[in-house]
C-alpha cells in the first residue's frame, strides 16, 4: 500500500482589502470586498465599507427641518425682520420730528390741498402714500408719543413670534399687505381728503395672523382674542382713529394667515406664493378702480 506524502497545496486567507495583514471572513454587502472590524459599517442588511457608505451619502438628500406652516426651522434665530421693521418706524419718527413736511409728503391720502397749495395724494399720482404712510405715527394730538410706542410693543411681542413659523419673506408680505390693506380700505370707503397715518394696519393684520395659525397649531388663542376685542372697542368707541386702516390691515392679516396655514403640503410653496401676488393684485385692482372714481368727479 503506498502513501501519497506530496504536501497539501496552500490556500489564500481572505484579508481586508484596506488592511492587507487583517484576516477577515466578512464582505462589504455591495461591493463584495472582504472587510475588517475595523472597517464595517453597519447597514440595514450585513456590513458595508467606507467607501460604499460615503458614496451613498452622497445620493442622499437630507432633509431641510421645516415648521408647520412649511418655514425653515430657524430655532433661536434673531427676527431681523421684526427689528427692522422697528428700527424703520423709529428712525421716520425721529425724522417726523426733525421736519413737520415728512408727515405731509408721505402720509395716507387720498386726494387733498398741499401746504403749497397744490393737490397730492394717491388720486394724484402719489401710489406711494399707500406704503410709507405704515411707517408714520403721530407726534402730537390725542395720542402723541403713545401711538408709536403701543404699536412698536405690539410688533416687539407679536412678530418675532410669527416670523419664526412664517419664516422671513412670509412675515415681511404679511406684515406689508396688511398696511397696504388698511390704506386701501381708508381710500375706498373715507373720504378723499381723509388723512391717516400709523403702523396700525399692519399690527392688527399680526393679530389676525395670530389668531388664524394659534388656531391651526392648537396654541393658546385667548390672550390674542382679548387683545383684539380691547383695540376694536378702542377703535370704533375714540375719535380720531381710522377704524378703515385697523379693520382693513385685519381682514387682509388673517386671509393670508389662512392662505399660509392651511395651505396642502403638496401645492403649499405654490400656495405661500401666489396668495401675497394675489392679494396684492386685488388691492392693486381696488386702487386703480378708486383713481378712475375720483378722477372721473374732478373732471
Amino acid at each position: 500500500m503506498s502513501t501519497d506524502s506530496s504536501p497539501a497545496p496552500e490556500t489564500s486567507v481572505p484579508a481586508c482589502y484596506r488592511h492587507p495583514g487583517r484576516e477577515t471572513h466578512v464582505r462589504c454587502t455591495r461591493c463584495d470586498r472582504f472587510i475588517c472590524p475595523d472597517c464595517m459599517r453597519e447597514a440595514a442588511v450585513g456590513f458595508q465599507c467606507p467607501e460604499c457608505v460615503a458614496e451613498g451619502n452622497r445620493g442622499v438628500r437630507h432633509a431641510v427641518p421645516r415648521t408647520v406652516i412649511g418655514a425653515r426651522a430657524s430655532g433661536s434665530a434673531v427676527p431681523v425682520v421684526s427689528y427692522t421693521l422697528i428700527g424703520a418706524c423709529v428712525l421716520a419718527y425721529l425724522a417726523e420730528l426733525a421736519s413737520w413736511r415728512v408727515v405731509w409728503e408721505f402720509m395716507m391720502l387720498g386726494r387733498g390741498l398741499m401746504p403749497d397749495g397744490t393737490f397730492g395724494g394717491v388720486a394724484e399720482g402719489e401710489w406711494y402714500r399707500l406704503f410709507t404712510t405704515m411707517f408714520l405715527h403721530q407726534r402730537g394730538g390725542t395720542f402723541g408719543i403713545t401711538h408709536i410706542l403701543f404699536n412698536m410693543w405690539a410688533l416687539y411681542a407679536v412678530g418675532p413670534a410669527l416670523e419664526q413659523v412664517l419664516g422671513r419673506w412670509r412675515f415681511l408680505a404679511l406684515y406689508v399687505l396688511s398696511g397696504l390693506g388698511g390704506s386701501v380700505l381708508l381710500y375706498l370707503v373715507g373720504a378723499p381728503s381723509a388723512a391717516a397715518v400709523g403702523a396700525s394696519g399692519a399690527i392688527f393684520g399680526l393679530f389676525g395672523a395670530f389668531f388664524v395659525i394659534g388656531r391651526r397649531l392648537g396654541g393658546p388663542i385667548g390672550p390674542i382674542v382679548v387683545l383684539l376685542v380691547i383695540n376694536l372697542v378702542i377703535t370704533f368707541s375714540v375719535p380720531g382713529i381710522s377704524w378703515e386702516g385697523h379693520v382693513g390691515g385685519l381682514v387682509v392679516g388673517a386671509a393670508l394667515a389662512a392662505a399660509y396655514a392651511y395651505a396642502p403640503a403638496a401645492h403649499r410653496r405654490l400656495l405661500h406664493i401666489g396668495a401675497p401676488l394675489v392679494m396684492l393684485g386685488l388691492l392693486t385692482a381696488l386702487v386703480v378702480l378708486r383713481t378712475a372714481e375720483l378722477s372721473a368727479g374732478v373732471a
